[in-house]
């Protein structure tokens, strides 16, 4: 859980966290085929604690997660390769200590949708295009925040 404080990105020329300091803070892997909106949540999360991570797509962030569980999960549901649902699937199948907090993170805004994504494991669903506040009461809610 992320504790409000501030860690500073890779590339912010302030300050720099030390390896330590990285290795306890929460990890949090974006999936989105769009920089676009990696950048803007990895800000979001980046600026609350979380170590950040990026992948572009289910498959590559399947493999990330294999290596590494995160904490959170920010899930796009249309992407190439590998959707967020089909991610999804196969991570909820991985044997694993912890289990992620995922947040599905999609234009997707039909009631069914939404429905089918928490079914199939996510915690929490916000829908594009999201700001800042609308991501951190998600995140609060399901105690990521």
């Amino acid at each position: 859980m992320a504790t409000g404080r501030r860690v500073p990105r890779p590339d912010d020329t302030s300050s720099r966290a030390s390896p330590v300091a990285a290795a306890k803070a929460p990890y949090c892997l974006l999936v989105d085929d769009s920089r676009m909106i990696r950048k803007v949540a990895r800000r979001i999360v980046s600026d609350i604690g979380y170590h950040v991570d990026e992948a572009e797509n289910g498959q590559e962030a399947l493999k990330k997660c294999k290596i590494a569980m995160p904490d959170l999960i920010i899930l796009d549901w249309d992407m190439p390769v590998m959707t967020g649902l089909e991610f999804l699937a196969a991570l909820r199948e991985e044997p694993t200590v912890k289990r992620p907090k995922v947040v599905f993170c999609t234009a997707k805004s039909d009631t069914f949708d939404i429905h089918k994504g928490i079914d199939h494991g996510a915690d929490e669903y916000v829908t594009k295009p999201f700001d800042e506040a609308s991501l951190m009461a998600k995140l609060t809610k399901i105690g990521a925040a």
